[in-house]
């Protein structure tokens, strides 16, 4: 039986493994995987010691607060590995985590790989040697990245991004609004505050403000939050209440100017005008059949671009990892959409810029304009077909590569 050791720290790295774990299910058909993971990887079979979101934090403020809990599960995951050696271990994204994890397991003769480049193009470039000290083999999502590495002498297996793969070229808005039950005239505005808690507690004042603002310009508006979990949902909702929570009523018509709020299953009954409504999952759904988006810097952006969602990107987090994050960065722009084209195709409004007068505006101002919505489409068309690279086959054929050296 080959036993394969994962560790996936947030949704976007539970997607890519997810994937990965059922290209390798064909080929390796007794393959065992466990580790570190989140629900998607749960369902394609695999042994989750510690949910993907005790790793779910971002910013260095943020990280010291929870460090010695997140390096106490590293610690003893380590433990667990070396006492059992897997046959291959992957690292998947996470790479604060994974890389100091993937060294000392390459120390003891166990294979290692890495999937997803760290953003060594934006920001700390220095970690380049680091990398190709922790890993045999990387597993890269974007075309531009496997040459930074030749320097270094490191593998690199450019794989494409798998959400290129899973998702249609074409729009799908008119599919997307018929499972949301969107039968509104009035313009669709979808709010992306981000996949972990630390990022919706930093976004979910500044969205909700957005919101109103847009709501004044566009009355008959309907906005669409997704969450993806029950703490992050929890945060958004206690910040409603905060706002005003007689303005933010559950299930009932507001008794003072402001939002309907309700909790969306797909089955539900279709939104009224000015209505906010509350998710469970379906970012996909959200972003596909949006007029505008407004989306935190992540996987979400790309996700955007994919979908061909027009939206505007924004990013707080607390003033200690901004300054450091400054002084570090390369590159004049965060989201990955700008990074693929190399100029700004997105807006992005970050840390100070990020105000609810700044967003609201941008954003508003999108939504009307349907010749840039038009261009935007076509770049992202572009951008989706050059990332169409069959990922899992190829990230899979890599890992039986190195399987088979070892």
């Amino acid at each position: 039986m080959t036993r394969i050791a994962l560790v996936a720290g947030e949704a976007s790295g539970d997607l890519l493994a997810a994937h990965l774990i059922e290209a390798l299910k064909c080929r390796l058909a007794n393959a065992e995987f466990y580790g570190i993971g989140g629900p998607k990887m749960l369902r394609a079979g695999f042994d989750a010691w510690w949910p993907a979101e005790s790793l779910a934090v971002r910013g260095y403020a943020e990280v010291l607060k929870h460090y010695r809990r997140i390096a106490g599960i590293r610690r003893a995951l380590l433990k667990r590995l070396l006492a059992d050696p897997p046959d291959v271990f992957i690292g998947v994204d996470a790479p604060d985590f994974n890389l100091w994890l993937e060294t000392r397991l390459k120390r003891a003769g166990i294979p290692t790989v890495h999937y997803v480049s760290p953003s060594v193009w934006a920001w700390r470039g220095g970690r380049i040697h680091k990398i190709a000290r922790a890993c045999h083999r990387l597993l890269a999502l974007f075309p531009f990245e496997p040459p930074l590495y030749e320097k270094v002498g490191l593998l690199v297996d450019y794989v494409g991004h798998p959400l290129a793969d899973v998702l249609p070229l074409e729009s799908q808005r008119k599919q997307a609004r018929e499972r949301l039950a969107l039968n509104g005239r009035g313009p669709v505005i979808a709010l992306l505050p981000g996949s972990r808690q630390s990022e919706v507690a930093y976004h979910a004042d500044l969205f909700i403000r957005t919101a109103r603002l847009l709501r004044e310009r566009f009355p008959d508006a309907v906005f669409l939050v997704p969450l993806v979990s029950r703490e992050t949902r929890t945060s958004f909702e206690e910040t409603l209440w905060r706002l005003g929570g007689q303005d933010w009523l559950i299930n009932e018509a507001p008794v003072h100017p402001g939002f309907e709020i309700t909790h969306i299953e797909l089955d539900a009954a279709p939104p009224v005008a000015g209505c906010m409504k509350l998710l469970f999952g379906h970012g996909q759904d959200a972003l596909a059949a949006c007029d505008g988006a407004l989306v935190a810097s992540g996987t979400a952006t790309l996700e955007a671009a994919l979908v061909k969602a027009p939206h505007v990107i924004t990013y707080r987090m607390s003033e200690w990892s901004w300054r450091i994050m400054k002084r570090m960065g390369y590159l004049p722009w965060v989201g990955l959409p700008n990074i693929l084209a190399g100029r700004f195709v997105v807006p992005e409004f970050l840390q100070y810029e990020a105000t609810a007068e700044n967003l609201a505006q941008a954003l508003g101002n999108l939504v009307q304009d349907e010749e840039v919505k038009k261009r935007l489409t076509r770049c992202f068309t572009e951008m989706h077909r050059q990332l169409r690279q069959n990922t899992a086959e190829k990230a899979a054929a890599a890992i039986l590569s190195l399987l088979g050296q070892a």
